[in-house]
């Protein structure tokens, strides 16, 4: 018996919604990720881009729990003194929320080629629309995967 490893022709991409309104944003990203790299798949291959197109609505709207909304991204400009940084508050009320999510599921990505290959199946959007109506894409229903998937407001 050999072990299994998937060519080209045999790759299958499907396309995913996610709403990620009232949905806790670092289980999201965990799903999201595993999504984009195939690893739900019975046939995943770790040198091939096995995963799914993933479309992402609604990310102005993501929870996040504890005082997360209060952590820093931090980023350099290239000149000297340039580092900056903004609150993930400040950039959700900002000109791009999708940002938050975005560097979220890049960040459960490994570092290396094959996902920056990967992060071009992921389309974040803010509000509740899109373009991709013509790839009729497949509802991925996050918060009845698991409770805690969703914040509750005490």
């Amino acid at each position: 018996m050999k072990t299994f490893s998937a060519k080209p022709a045999d790759i299958e991409k499907k396309w995913i919604i996610i709403d990620a309104e009232g949905v806790v944003l670092g289980r999201l990203a965990s799903i999201v990720a595993m999504r984009l790299r195939g690893k739900h798949k019975p046939t995943f291959t770790p040198h091939m881009d096995m995963g799914d197109n993933v479309i992402i609505i609604n990310a102005e709207k993501v929870q996040m729990t504890g005082n997360k909304r209060q952590e820093n991204f931090y980023w350099h400009t290239g000149h000297p003194g340039g580092i900056k940084s903004r609150t993930k508050q400040q950039i959700l009320e900002g000109a791009h929320p999708e940002r938050v999510v975005v560097q979220a599921i890049k960040r459960m990505l490994p570092g290396n080629r094959l996902s920056r290959d990967v992060m071009t199946n992921l389309r974040v959007y803010a509000g509740g629309e899109h373009p991709h109506e013509a790839q009729s894409p497949e509802v991925l229903d996050v918060k009845l995967m698991n409770s805690k998937n969703t914040r509750v407001a005490k």
